[in-house]
Order: C-alpha cells, then structure tokens, then sequence
C-alpha cells in the first residue's frame, strides 16, 4: 500500500512539475502550425515538374495576413498573392486543401489556347526546354510531354504539357472579379483546378509554399537527397 502511495504521489508530481508544461508546449506547437507555418504532403502530380508526388512543402502562413488559428478568419492583411505564386488553398467544391499556381489576379480577363495563355490580351512566352532538363521524370513521361518555361512576369517556372490536346487545354476569355484568384496546376493537362471548381476566393487561401522540406519515391527507404530543402519557384 505505501508502495503504491508513493507511485501515486510520483505521479502527481511530475504532472505538476512536466505534465503542465508538456501540454503547454504541444498546445503552443499546434497554434503555431495552425497560424504561422506548416507542411503539405503532396499525393498527386498536378504540380509536376515543379513539385513531385512525394514532396513535402513548407507552408509560411504569415506570407499574406494573419489568421485566428484553427480558422479561416483574419486578424490582419499586409499582402496579396502574386502572379506566380504556389499556395495552398481549400477548394471551393468540397474543402480538400490544394497546392496549385496563381494564375489569375482580381481584374485580370484569361484565355487558354492550346495550353498557351494570355493575360489582359497580351500572350503569355514560352520557352521550349532541350536537352538534360533534370526534372527526375521517368523516360516514359518525358516522351509523353512537353516541358516549357512558361514566364508569368518576373516569376519564370516550368510546365507540362501533354503532347496529345485535351479537353482542358483551351478555355474562352474569363474576367475574374474582386477578390477572387484563378488557379492553375503546372500539369497542365492533368489538374484539378480552376478550370473545373472555378474561382477560389481570397479568404480560403492559407499561405504560401516556398520550398520543398522533403522529398521521396515510394517510401523513406527511397529518399531523393537533392530535393531536400530547396526552394520553390
């Protein structure tokens, strides 16, 4: 009996002394992965070439505004995305969080033609990539597609293009009204985005990606090394 008092006793103590603040520091972790910064796994490839299935993204949620944690509501706003920008977002058709490319700004009217945009009437460049163009794509895909630059103002990336047209690869001018974003996956041709849930408002975008955290094939048994910690463009 005295033996198991002063297990019990052991146990409030460290509840007091640990427990306290064991749970503060995982309530303070959580608020900040919450409000500040977090990590998206990424399980399909809509964002290939740029970001491969198996990539882990950091997150900085502090890149546009400031949130209540656990919710989309603001406390401040200092920033906008940008044309260019890869961010995360809910979808507006069932909630799912998404990675995808800022396209399309408030204001700006958008057309698609044969996967070449224009942006306000002006074409969109491209630049055909040749060569070892080191995007870690199996052989099979690389004979499947194109591989482009596709220059978004000061924010050059690459983009995929399927070599046979498919339903996704023209659209007819759209204006996208205040307060609204047009979101692309640089798959072109293989991308749930804006094409098909339409346009994602301001508020259910959560933050920006920036870099890939890490990165592997099948499992951690297959780690690709040159992908860890490098930025995202």
């Amino acid at each position: 009996m005295m033996r198991f008092e002063s297990c019990k006793e052991k146990i409030k103590t460290f509840i007091r002394g640990w427990g306290f603040s064991l749970l503060a520091a995982i309530l303070i972790a959580m608020t900040m992965k919450s409000a500040i910064a977090d990590w998206n796994d990424v399980p399909t490839g809509s964002m290939e070439p740029t970001i491969l299935i198996g990539d882990r993204i950091f997150v900085n949620k502090l890149a546009y505004d400031l949130k209540v944690p656990y919710t989309t509501r603001h406390i401040a706003r200092w920033d906008d995305p940008a044309r260019g920008d890869i961010v995360v977002f809910y979808s507006p058709r069932d909630g799912q969080r998404l990675v995808k490319r800022v396209i399309g700004l408030p204001g700006d009217t958008l057309a698609l033609d044969k996967n070449r945009l224009s942006i306000n009437g002006t074409p969109v460049l491209y630049e055909k990539l040749k060569g070892d163009i080191s995007l870690q794509m199996p052989p099979d895909v690389q004979k499947e597609y194109v591989f482009l630059r596709e220059r978004l103002e000061a924010a050059p990336h690459l983009v995929m293009v399927a070599r046979s047209r498919s339903m996704f690869s023209s659209f007819s001018p759209v204006t996208i009204p205040p307060g609204n974003y047009f979101m692309m996956g640089d798959n072109r041709d293989n991308s749930a985005d804006s094409r098909i849930f339409g346009l994602v408002d301001r508020g259910r975008i959560v933050g920006r990606a920036t870099a890939i955290v890490l990165s592997r094939e099948e499992s951690f048994l297959h780690p690709r090394w040159n992908r860890f910690f490098s930025g995202l463009q």
